[in-house]
């Protein structure tokens, strides 16, 4: 069965709730060789980076954040353009086309805090709200680990709310009026899955209480033809000179699926900018 066809048995759920698991996306050949690259370019992104733990942000507290890796790093790329995952992708937005927003590597470290409450779509200029994340945990996720938590048809309660997760001590989106009470519901993800939340969908993770780091690669799609709906800054417009109220369209932010010629994109014309701490 194709896995559009696999994608659609779950498109109600998605719908409904926000977030799903599809089984077996991921064979465990491509996890072992998929997850030694993600960790090879993690490794060197964060290569001058000696703080323990306990000396970081609370941000960096909660994950080692690295974006784009499939840019400058080789061997990410079939990753995050991997077509099963691109499929599922479109399938569950019912789009026939999506575009890569950025992907990234959310590494949390064992002893890792949690990670707060927010919704993505709330940080990136997309007017339209058709976007939609897989979340690739290389080992599986586990409570113990940091699995990811969601709240059931928060992505249908009208709320764009940017929270501050960055700096400071964040808002509790949990227990705000936002959530209208509805609890979060925490996700295991077997090894192989892949889970997918919707850019709306309320969400966090837990502490990583496990003795090793939760090594997850995610990759960030949208609906090709979504266009810029804000000056808010960001690198995936920003790069290739988008203006407010233009499509969306660039060597930055390339087709995922379907690719017509079946392979990978080339490295964007317009080097990326990289801070010596977030966003790497």
């Amino acid at each position: 069965m194709a896995v559009s066809q696999v994608a659609d048995q779950y498109a109600d759920t998605f719908v409904r709730d926000g977030f799903v698991v599809l089984p077996d996306l991921l064979t465990a050949e491509e996890l072992e060789a998929f997850g030694h690259a993600v960790d090879a370019a993690v490794a060197y992104r964060t290569r001058h980076d000696t703080r323990p733990l306990a000396e970081k942000t609370t941000y960096e507290q909660s994950f080692q954040q690295c974006i784009n890796l499939w840019e400058d790093h080789p061997a990410v790329r079939p990753l995050t353009f991997h077509a099963r995952i691109g499929a599922a992708a479109a399938a569950l937005l019912g789009a026939p086309a999506v575009r890569v927003w950025h992907d990234q590597a959310l590494y949390k470290e064992a002893g890792g805090r949690q990670t707060d409450a927010h919704q993505d779509q709330a940080y990136w200029p997309i007017e339209e709200a058709d976007t939609v994340t897989a979340w690739i945990p290389f080992d599986g996720s586990t409570l113990a680990s940091g699995a990811m938590a969601y709240i059931p048809g928060s992505h249908r309660f009208g709320v764009r709310k940017f929270v501050n997760i960055f700096f400071g001590e964040p808002e509790d989106l949990v227990h705000s009026p936002e959530a209208r009470g509805v609890e979060p519901v925490f996700v295991e993800v077997p090894r192989g899955a892949v889970a997918f939340h919707h850019g709306m969908t309320f969400h966090l993770a837990a502490a990583n209480r496990s003795g090793r780091t939760r090594r997850v690669h995610t990759i960030i799609y949208f609906r090709d033809g979504c266009t810029r709906g804000s000056s808010f800054p960001h690198p995936s417009v920003d790069r290739a000179e988008i203006a407010v109220g233009e499509v969306i369209a660039s060597d930055v932010t390339p087709i995922a699926y379907p690719r017509s010629d079946g392979g990978l994109p080339p490295t964007p014309a317009r080097p990326a900018q990289r801070s010596p701490r977030w966003p790497r």
